[in-house]
């Protein structure tokens, strides 16, 4: 049941011993949205803590120096940035099917929760939050300000994709204000990468691969690749959106082995075409330019199953 921005004010302002859940492979918005939130709740006075499959990656680590976890059995549940139920992840499967409140963004969002505060033209859950604080009139932190700033910056690239907003704009200018550290936290996120983060990339740019007349590039990370590199599962953000460089590419893809047999697949759009409605015929979703999916079957049914897709989107289109 999706709820308004009043009725989610209504509710958080009536719980207590929270559960913040964030998605699996955390990226800048599950995570700014988490701390965001929780930051927030104890300024309120309310327990709470954050739960993730995966943990807290370490180039975060400035939006979570402060917390700490509180001893309490949850009397409410609420996800941040989770489309889908299945993208908690394995650790948090217990919590499927008690979630009473979704915090989201993604137009593929399946309304899994009890009450879902949905915004698809939003440019990032963090901006879904920095709308309801508002209204709530909370005052915030620098620290909030750097959370809800962060997951905006990640989501739209560093304020270039086309899901940034006028909203977007105004919203990081208000947070501005709050003296955070934009210069640096933009370079954190989008200039500074670890030694194996650049010899993933220097292997993408060796091995991306053209099909469909060079309107989709894609490129095969094996886990021999990954093992080699010694990459972290949080440093692969960001890396899909490189197949699109080439010029007259339509839509780029990462396919990334996960185990044998399983594949991990992360598409963008330059263009026209839906790669949201192209992953949920394999299970997946996200946005109209940016989404993923997962996949089994060999290498090559992978690769020849996604690129028949890709095709019949592209000829739709013309």
């Amino acid at each position: 049941m999706q709820i308004s921005i009043p009725e989610t004010a209504e509710f958080i302002k009536n719980s207590d011993n929270i559960y913040i859940l964030s998605h699996q492979s955390p990226d800048g918005d599950t995570l700014g949205s988490a701390f965001a939130l929780w930051n927030v709740l104890k300024s309120m006075g309310k327990k709470a803590n954050i739960y993730n499959s995966d943990g807290f990656p370490k180039r975060y680590d400035f939006l979570y120096e402060g917390y700490y976890e509180q001893d309490f059995e949850p009397q409410t549940i609420i996800s941040v940035d989770v489309a889908d139920e299945k993208l908690l992840g394995s650790a948090l499967e217990q919590y499927k099917g008690r979630i009473n409140l979704c915090i989201d963004h993604h137009i593929s969002n399946t309304d899994f929760a009890e009450r879902t505060l949905l915004n698809s033209n939003a440019s990032a859950a963090c901006e879904v939050l920095f709308a309801l604080f508002k209204f709530m009139n909370i005052s915030l932190d620098k620290i909030t300000a750097e959370c809800l700033y962060v997951g905006m910056a990640t989501d739209t690239g560093c304020f270039k994709y086309e899901n940034t907003a006028i909203d977007t704009h105004i919203a990081a200018a208000v947070l501005m204000k709050y003296g955070i550290d934009y210069a640096g936290i933009n370079r954190k996120m989008f200039d500074v990468k670890s030694k194996a983060r650049i010899k993933v990339e220097q292997y993408l740019y060796s091995n991306i691969e053209y099909a469909l007349d060079d309107k989709c590039a894609f490129v095969v990370i094996t886990q021999d690749i990954v093992d080699k590199s010694g990459i972290e599962s949080s440093e692969f953000e960001g890396l899909a959106s490189m197949t699109l460089q080439a010029e007259g590419v339509e839509v780029g893809m990462t396919i990334k082995e996960k185990d044998e047999n399983t594949y991990k697949i992360s598409m963008r759009s330059a263009n026209d075409i839906d790669v949201s409605a192209l992953c949920q015929q394999f299970g997946g979703g996200g946005h109209i330019k940016a989404a993923g999916c997962s996949m089994n079957g060999t290498l090559d049914e992978v690769r020849e199953k996604l690129i028949d897709a890709i095709q019949k989107a592209i000829e739709e289109k013309k």
